[in-house]
């Protein structure tokens, strides 16, 4: 059987945070946890970003938050997201903590209802902050099975959820190898046999470098897709999701409709972040914050690719970023950037060896993303009870 039971009825104690005063800062960089809302991400929280000490604690609304309870993002870029704390922590008062009665709930099965139903939860957030507060999270209602099926049920969502983390933290490590690596093959300067030019040097003769559409308007139905800073999220950049601007203003930018096979980097923003075009984008064209460059060769497109992402040249390119609300590069410096060049062989070697890494990593978020899938089907037909 199977009642319906709100948070405050299921909760042993349900309760926001507090925050010493900022005019003490000798109030932070205790020895007691204290997490904020942006660090719950339906995730398990083992460790606070900050601490506070006895004396902000005693100071402040702040209350210790036993180890095992889920917590509720009220506000911010988080609201409606929860998560589990793995430690005895204090918070914020844009956290909510809920213990558990575990005589009647399984806080790791509160934790599960309440993330399948996030997008229902968000939607109730209100005002302008679109935030909750402690009487609309009490009113919460959830499913409470026996706890025998409370346990079986959390038994399969955390294999789920375990092989998620694994694979997460697969990821970071592979990462982390990969850029170690790029790096130490990149490091060429000075090296014999390798010669040092310049960006605007080495692009294709008919490689202008220059700026994308300044205003390409309103998403059009039938119109000329473009890539914007927004949309370089992966490698490989593809048409799926691209707004589309009006013909007649792309025409207006012929220097930098794409041929499919360009680098597109971003100088305005996130300076640096790049993507490339795939075949498909051939006849679309980038906005303002992305310069197009293309190569002659393939290869050596591939190792200017990876040099532009190496330490060395993300260091430049962030040193020549200028601005603090809108930070952008120049193209005149993006032009000037010294890039080590080895014989086209070594080019192609190291290539390939960094190919290999990007595969392996985009193979395992492959894998992660088909566990999410998987993951959300289950949790939500597991957790859909009449």
């Amino acid at each position: 059987m199977v009642e319906w039971k709100t948070i405050g009825e299921i909760g042993s104690n349900v309760f926001a945070g507090g925050t010493p005063s900022t005019q003490h800062l000798e109030y932070y960089d205790g020895d007691i946890p204290w997490i904020r809302s942006g660090e719950i991400d339906f995730n398990v929280i083992t460790k606070a970003e900050r601490n506070i000490t006895s004396e902000g604690y005693n100071n402040s609304s702040a209350k210790l938050i036993r180890k095992g309870s889920v917590v509720m993002a009220m506000t911010g870029a988080t609201v409606a997201k929860s998560a589990i704390v793995d430690f005895e922590t204090s918070a914020n008062q844009s956290v909510c903590a809920i213990e558990t009665d575990e005589s009647i709930a399984n806080y790791r099965f509160v934790y599960y209802s309440l993330a399948k139903d996030y997008f229902k939860i968000k939607s109730s957030a209100q005002g302008a902050l679109t935030s909750l507060n402690l009487a609309m999270i009490k009113q919460l209602r959830i499913p409470i099975p026996p706890l025998s099926e409370q346990t079986r049920i959390v038994s399969i969502l955390d294999t789920f959820t375990s092989s998620i983390t694994n694979l997460k933290q697969q990821i970071a490590e592979r990462r982390k190898q990969y850029e170690h690596y790029r790096d130490q093959l990149l490091d060429l300067e000075g090296k014999e046999g390798v010669e040092m030019k310049t960006l605007g040097e080495v692009v294709s003769s008919d490689c202008s470098l220059s700026y994308g559409i300044v205003q390409p308007g309103e998403d059009v139905i039938d119109g000329i897709p473009v890539v914007r800073p927004v949309d370089l999220i992966s490698t490989y950049i593809k048409l799926d999701g691209l707004k589309k601007t009006q013909q007649q203003i792309s025409e207006s930018y012929k220097r930098t409709i794409l041929r499919g096979n360009e680098i597109l980097f971003c100088v305005r923003g996130t300076t640096g972040t790049m993507g490339l075009a795939t075949s498909e984008l051939k006849g679309c064209n980038v906005t303002r914050g992305i310069v197009p460059i293309s190569f002659d060769n393939e290869i050596t497109k591939m190792f200017v690719f990876y040099q532009l992402k190496s330490f060395r040249l993300q260091k430049i390119i962030d040193e020549k970023t200028n601005g603090t609300a809108l930070r952008q590069i120049n193209i005149k410096d993006l032009r000037l950037l010294h890039l080590c060049f080895p014989p086209l062989s070594e080019q192609s070697r190291i290539v390939s060896l960094l190919d290999t890494f990007e595969a392996s990593i985009s193979n395992l978020e492959a894998q992660l993303k088909e566990r999410e899938k998987q993951y959300e089907y289950y949790r939500n037909q597991l957790l859909s009870f009449k």
